[in-house]
């Protein structure tokens, strides 16, 4: 922490909290036996600088601190409080009785507030243990300081300067959203008066949108199985919401990144390459910016204030400026896959994969000639994110589809609205506005519901009506004449590292209803993991191997045959092959498949390597490949987590 004249605390939320006092210092505060040692359990744990400012402001700055430690308390959902001075916050400390004074006030002030409080020794040696949770949430800073005598006290966040918020951020909180359930025969029912049942998970989907409950307060089972399976982890060297990707991991992006390129380029779409950083104050960006609901990552550099993107928009539509296009160039289609793409989301709802600041989105842009051939490529596309989350691993049974649109549009385009509706054949959520706050006049999101009733959006495409005019983007029409083209913006997936987090939230859902948690065969790190049972095996495990076309590994460790097939299983691996004299005497295999296995009733399968290539063959043609990202013997592999 920087050195400041003003009260300095760290609020760690915690599992739990435990000190022990060692010895007095001389200017210990008199305690009780049972003080000297504490313990306090699903906390938010402040540790407390007073510092030389606040000595003739104790009321005020103490005050500050208990409404700012309450802020905390409310995102992190509790309501006990170790207070634990912490000298070693500053180099401008408070005089010991100041300190004592000022801590006193803060316990006083949060237990009449009905907080259950602890407060630690001040002045005395300790030890303490503290288990942080580890979420984005766990770990802030605050200084808290005297102002003026107009002002009072004045709070300042150590790691954020002022913040850019967007016009339409400002204009997304103020706008009255009118919410709908659209069925597929075309009712417009009020949320509350639609019968859910049958539709739980739009239900939560409802519930979340409605009320905007963002805020994480505990960690999502897929955070656990993202590290345990070693895909990824936090990177306490980064920003938070900055992951670092393992190289299973890296390889299911990749892979997913591939296929989505492969099937919008089956669409016709250019892909294209655009700088990562703008400028602020280019007049065209300067205008998006407030029109994008999007927080921004803000630098400077050689005196210029410098953003970074947060999706391929700005770079495409300056290309689009700049090119000469025909109406028989049109729909012309261009993408980019983004990594990355960086949005400053509030810390209190970054967690894991489902929302991040530094992402990979596949961005595809569509310039049209008029809004018929908007609308029809919009639903050309709406067809397209379906197959590529299925193709994903997820189907239109796991999310829910969310249509937003002003009320104009849709009294212009009911029946096509209706269709879309139609499509999926299950009721969707309407948002309708009555005026335009943003650049789109239709959007649709696919939204994955999580196992903490989180909503988050994967595939979108929106009808663009503003910025063909604001970046001056136009083609030539058939009568020579200049003319505007309307614009889709298109993710079929959304960002690749929230299709992950949707197949592992999916996959613990699974599991906890007694079907066995995998990945699509095609995304599998491992398809085949190959098992001798002892040495003079390894022989006809490494043939078998070498025979296999997939992404196939040894384990080659000395353990029992029994751990290496539960540790297979821990790993998802579709087919787990174990070789003994019976396979090598017989030229064949036994491979448990995990697909028709259940918890505890593995299901083995005598076959040759042939049929297990034809088997792997068949699950993973049209997909993209790429080879196993380790080493093939397990032996020599390293451990990440």
């Amino acid at each position: 922490m920087q050195e400041s004249d003003n009260m300095q605390i760290l609020l760690i939320h915690s599992d739990y909290i435990e000190y022990e006092t060692k010895r007095s210092t001389p200017v210990a505060e008199k305690i009780e036996e049972q003080l000297k040692k504490g313990r306090m359990e699903e906390a938010l744990t402040v540790f407390v600088a007073v510092e030389k400012n606040d000595e003739d402001n104790v009321d005020n700055v103490s005050k500050q601190t208990a409404e700012e430690i309450k802020k905390v308390t409310e995102q992190v959902k509790t309501k006990r409080v170790m207070l634990y001075p912490y000298a070693h916050l500053s180099s401008s400390l408070a005089s010991p009785k100041a300190a004592i004074e000022a801590l006193k006030k803060l316990e006083e002030l949060l237990k009449d507030a009905s907080f259950e409080v602890k407060r630690a020794p001040f002045g005395w040696y300790k030890s303490f243990t503290i288990k942080c949770k580890g979420h984005p949430l766990s770990e802030l800073s605050r200084t808290i300081g005297p102002g003026d005598e107009k002002c009072g006290t004045v709070v300042k966040v150590k790691e954020e300067k002022e913040e850019i918020v967007s016009e339409a951020l400002k204009s997304e909180a103020k706008a009255t959203s009118y919410w709908h359930i659209l069925t597929p025969e075309g009712e417009l029912l009020k949320p509350e008066g639609f019968d859910f049942t049958g539709h739980d998970n739009l239900r939560k989907f409802v519930n979340y949108e409605i009320h905007k409950s963002r805020a994480v307060d505990k960690i999502p089972p897929h955070v656990e199985l993202m590290r345990r399976l070693e895909l990824a982890d936090y990177e306490p060297g980064s920003d938070p919401g900055n992951l670092r990707f393992y190289p299973k991991g890296r390889l299911m992006k990749s892979l997913i990144e591939n296929y989505v390129l492969g099937e919008v380029a089956k669409m016709g779409a250019m892909e294209v390459e655009t700088p990562l950083m703008y400028d602020m104050n280019h007049p065209t960006l300067k205008k998006y910016l407030d029109r994008f609901p999007a927080r921004q990552y803000s630098i400077e550099a050689d005196k210029k204030m410098l953003f970074l993107r947060f999706a391929a928009c700005f770079g495409q539509f300056l290309m689009n400026h700049d090119m000469t296009i025909s109406y028989r160039n049109l729909p012309l289609r261009m993408v980019e896959l983004t990594r990355y793409s960086f949005r400053k989301e509030q810390s209190g709802e970054l967690v894991g994969l489902r929302r991040l600041r530094a992402f990979t989105m596949p961005d595809m842009h569509t310039l049209c000639k008029d809004m018929d051939g908007a609308v029809r490529q919009f639903n050309e596309q709406y067809n397209m994110c379906i197959d590529v989350l299925s193709n994903v691993g997820i189907d239109l049974k796991d999310y829910e589809v969310a249509i937003r649109f002003t009320r104009d549009f849709y009294e212009e385009n009911k029946d096509f609205i209706v269709g879309l509706v139609k499509t999926v054949n299950k009721p969707v959520l309407v948002e309708l506005w009555d005026q335009r706050f943003f650049y789109f006049v239709l959007k649709f999101e696919f939204n994955y519901v999580d196992a903490m009733d989180k909503a988050s959006a994967l595939s979108t495409v929106q009808i663009d009506v503003e910025n063909a005019e604001r970046y001056d983007i136009k083609y030539i029409d058939s009568d020579g004449k200049e003319k505007r083209p309307f614009i889709l913006h298109c993710s079929p997936s959304g960002a690749i590292e929230r299709c992950i987090y949707a197949l592992l939230e999916k996959a613990h859902m699974n599991s906890e209803k007694g079907i066995v948690p995998m990945f699509p065969v095609w995304l599998s790190p491992t398809q085949v993991r190959v098992i001798p049972v002892t040495d003079k095996h390894m022989e006809y495990a490494e043939k078998v191997a070498g025979e296999l076309n997939c992404r196939v590994d040894i384990d080659d460790r000395e353990e029992t045959v029994g751990k290496k097939i539960r540790d297979a299983g821990k790993e998802w691996i579709p087919y787990v092959a174990v070789v003994g004299d019976e396979e090598v005497s017989g030229g064949s295999i036994t491979v448990t498949v995990r697909s028709e296995s259940q918890p505890n009733k593995p299901a083995n399968v005598k076959m040759t390597v042939a049929e297990l290539n034809k088997k792997i063959s068949n699950e993973s043609s049209g997909f993209p490949f790429k080879g196993l990202p380790l080493a093939v013997r397990l032996s020599a592999r390293p451990k990440f987590v």
